[in-house]
């Protein structure tokens, strides 16, 4: 026998195997043999790599990592299913399929089960897997090619040499979720909200590697080639010419991939609902989740004759399950702040299993919420999964208090930093005004460092992140002490990178004033706001010592804004902030009047536009509208968002709007992007 030879019936024997084992649940060997089986294979491919090809079972251990995913334009849109919230909305998409098959009497339907995973597309050529992607907008998804190929469910090569499209669902089997969750809380990780996280997660993983580390499998539920949403044909032993849906499940179980063996074909509505009451009884004996049963008309021909919008197909409609209930008890109330500066109670609960994970804590929003319902620590409460995802609250169950109930209370100071917190007349949410405190501050440092703000190129949400984590950055300020050899040691980054994110730091020191107000991430703050306080205010100590009063004086500024303003400024964790920013070097004066009660000065530059309000349009060619309108501003002149008979200019660029049309009815004159060059020029 040849080596080409004996690695081919090496490599039929494994996929045999493969095959038994994850697609039809029917080992015929222990894992040991297997293995024995896989290290032979391994060993010959590696002293012939000549006859190693992209099908071997080999492969499937994953490649390099990638930096980013390439995008995938589906053959045919991936479309999204209508939902069916009741039994009553069933009987409705019955009658509007007999309707819409010109008054069908018998109309024969296929249950699926409804898997909560992720929605996946293969692509084999000549029976060879070349492409796998995610749903993404159903138009295009993402290439994951090498992520799937490591889902041994996911036959490499099929049993016949065709060329067809597979459409799936892929998930984690609920004891292997239990288990990676377990091992990541070990290891100090944060954990997967439910499987279906889990699964997402696993396969955007940018190196394959990891996603080799996760137990996924796969369910396939339909097909496309050419152009038909399903195939009336295709060139196979196991099914000619298939009629149905079922015909269709079983030609792709022929071809070697794994379908849903809980799938039944029902001659009538009232069979179908039957199934759906009988699996959502059934649904928490399973291993793996599933939120409902998708119902499919069964005929093929009756498919093509109903057809779809331009969203979902009308001869499918996915029935979801009543969210399901479990009570448990309310041991503790713990507030989190979130990356905003919102403090959030959240329950921490007796464990209890419900719809498929075990669930221990749910968001109670804020203190209102918590007041509306009466929820006391020590409190048995009915729990549900809304949507089956989010854990929340139904109602308390008083009957079962004791007297031991306490009642809970929103901090007054941030449980995080200890900073000031502040809740605004007629709302609910309760925020930490400190702009370094921790659980806030890789959000502030984005925002601080945005285009918009300080402009320091290099320093996106990835940065920002990794200082945040590495505990390099533990405030704003912490930015302009920075070393090289700080920078140095973030991932990915060498000599060249590091010196070019100091030099943007750097040069971020000498930004207008009104950039370093913006950039403070002050509640209710923007940028409009920031540039009245630059324009009314000499430097940073005047607006520190601004009263509310004063602040209102400038038009513009309301008491909302005012009310901010002074709290922030009265807060010490931002007094010292201002102070680090100062022994920096970061330019903190502006050009103002030093008398707050004056309004808005026409202009703080050359003034070529003043009294002149312009008003964008359209894509300009090669301004972006924000940096056409700081322009305008920084000329002393207005941008507005809205067109008037005030309006001096409409700048028009590609596909201008309604706000072009108003400019010609009232008159105002239109121009181009090179015209307002010359203006501004």
């Amino acid at each position: 026998m040849t080596i080409k030879k004996q690695i081919e019936d090496l490599k039929k024997e494994i996929r045999r195997h493969d095959r038994l084992y994850y697609v039809l649940d029917a080992p015929e060997i222990s894992d040991r043999e297997y293995d024995l089986l896989l290290r032979e294979l391994i060993d010959l491919e590696k002293e012939h790599p000549e006859f190693i090809t992209d099908d071997s079972p080999t492969q499937r251990v994953g490649g390099e990592a990638l930096s980013k995913f390439d995008t995938v334009v589906h053959s045919v849109p991936l479309l999204s299913l209508d939902n069916a919230l009741d039994l009553d909305e069933l009987r409705a998409f019955d009658e509007r399929v007999k309707k819409g098959l010109g008054a069908k009497e018998d109309v024969g339907y296929v249950c699926e089960l409804k898997m909560d995973g992720l929605a996946v597309s293969l692509s084999y050529k000549k029976g060879r897997l070349y492409k796998g992607s995610t749903r993404g907008d159903g138009v295009r998804g993402e290439d994951i090619t090498s992520n799937l190929k490591t889902i041994k469910a996911i036959p490499l090569s099929l049993n016949e040499d065709v060329d067809i499209d597979v459409r799936g669902e892929a998930y984690l089997p609920l004891k292997d979720f239990y288990r990676l969750n377990e091992q990541r809380e070990k290891e100090g990780e944060a954990v997967f909200a439910n499987p279906r996280n889990a699964a997402a997660g696993s396969l955007r993983q940018l190196d394959p590697k990891i996603t080799a580390k996760r137990p996924l499998s796969i369910f396939c539920y339909g097909a496309v080639t050419g152009k038909a949403l399903n195939p009336k044909s295709l060139n196979s032993k196991q099914t000619q010419n298939p009629k149905s849906q079922k015909d269709l499940l079983e030609l792709l179980k022929g071809l070697g991939l794994r379908i849903n063996p809980d799938t039944k074909v029902c001659s009538g509505m009232d069979e179908v609902i039957s199934f759906c009451e009988s699996f959502e009884k059934k649904r928490e004996h399973l291993d793996y989740e599933i939120d409902g049963i998708v119902v499919k008309v069964n005929d093929l021909d009756d498919q093509e004759k109903l057809g779809a919008t331009m969203k979902s197909p009308r001869w499918a409609i996915a029935y979801k399950f009543p969210p399901q209930q479990k009570e448990t008890v309310i041991e503790d109330i713990e507030v989190q702040v979130g990356r905003t500066g919102t403090l959030t109670p959240v329950a921490h609960m007796k464990p209890v299993h419900l719809g498929g994970v075990i669930v221990k804590n749910s968001t109670l929003h804020n203190e209102d919420e918590i007041k509306r319902k009466d929820i006391r620590i020590g409190d048995h409460v009915m729990i549900q999964r809304a949507g089956d995802v989010i854990p929340q609250v139904l109602k308390v169950l008083k009957d079962k208090r004791t007297g031991h109930e306490k009642t809970f209370h929103m901090p007054k100071k941030c449980p995080v930093c200890g900073g000031d917190v502040i809740r605004e007349e007629e709302e609910a949410a309760v925020k930490c005004i400190n702009s370094s405190c921790p659980a806030k501050l890789k959000e502030s440092v984005k925002h601080f460092a945005s285009r918009q703000a300080m402009d320091i190129e290099g320093v996106g949400e990835a940065l920002s992140n990794e200082l945040v984590d590495k505990k390099l950055v533990k405030d704003l300020a912490d930015l302009y002490y920075l070393t090289k050899k700080d920078i140095l040691s973030l991932e990915r980054k060498a000599d060249r990178s590091a010196e070019n994110i100091l030099s943007a730091i750097e040069g971020s020191k000498k930004r207008d004033f009104e950039r370093v107000i913006y950039g403070l991430g002050i509640l209710h703050v923007g940028r409009r706001a920031a540039e009245l306080l630059a324009d009314n205010y000499e430097n940073i100590d005047e607006l520190l010592d601004a009263k509310a009063e004063d602040l209102q004086g400038i038009e513009g500024i309301g008491p909302k804004i005012a009310d901010s303003i002074v709290r922030f400024f009265n807060e010490k964790h931002n007094q010292q902030l201002i102070e680090k920013l100062r022994k920096a070097g970061v330019d903190l004066k502006g050009q103002g009047t030093r008398d707050p009660s004056t309004t808005l000065r026409a202009s703080r530059g050359p003034g070529k536009l003043k009294g002149k309000t312009f008003v964008f349009t359209g894509t300009l060619p090669t301004f972006s509208r924000e940096d056409a309108e700081e322009m305008v501003r920084k000329l002393g002149g207005k941008a507005s968002s809205s067109v008037s008979k005030k309006t001096d200019y409409v700048v028009a660029g590609t596909e201008p709007g309604s706000k072009y049309d108003k400019a010609v009815k009232l008159g105002v004159k239109v121009i181009d992007e090179e015209e307002f060059k010359r203006l501004v020029k």
